[in-house]
């Protein structure tokens, strides 16, 4: 099992930054991907930006540019940095990690969410 504890997130005016992390702990060997969730309520949760542990990443279109995704392999925490934070970023944000357990078979872990919430 891989427990996936989040810290940062509030409440902050449009324009403004913060800075979300997510540390991992419990049985972590092969950890591809990390990353971060969001949902907005009444919608669904949606992928906001992943990295894999080579550091190839993904984002959504709607974040390219403001935020940025970061690993640390070695600490086993993912972080990211929001910038020019606007009103429709306000959602609960998740974090997310994906372990191979065979070559066929992989799981998938959560964190507990973190509100983030952007004033207009």
């Amino acid at each position: 099992q891989v427990q996936l504890v989040e810290s940062g997130g509030g409440l902050v005016q449009a324009g403004g930054s913060l800075r979300l992390s997510c540390a991992a702990s419990g049985s972590i060997r092969s950890i591809n991907i990390m990353g971060w969730y969001r949902q907005a309520p009444g919608k669904q949760r949606e992928l906001v930006a992943a990295i894999t542990s080579g550091g190839s990443t993904n984002y959504a279109d709607s974040v390219k540019g403001r935020f940025t995704i970061s690993r640390d392999n070695a600490k086993n925490t993912v972080d990211l940095q929001m910038n020019s934070l606007k009103p429709e970023d306000t959602a609960v944000y998740y974090c997310h990690a994906k372990q191979t357990i065979t070559p066929a078979f992989e799981r998938d872990y959560w964190g507990q969410g973190t509100q983030v919430t952007v004033s207009s």
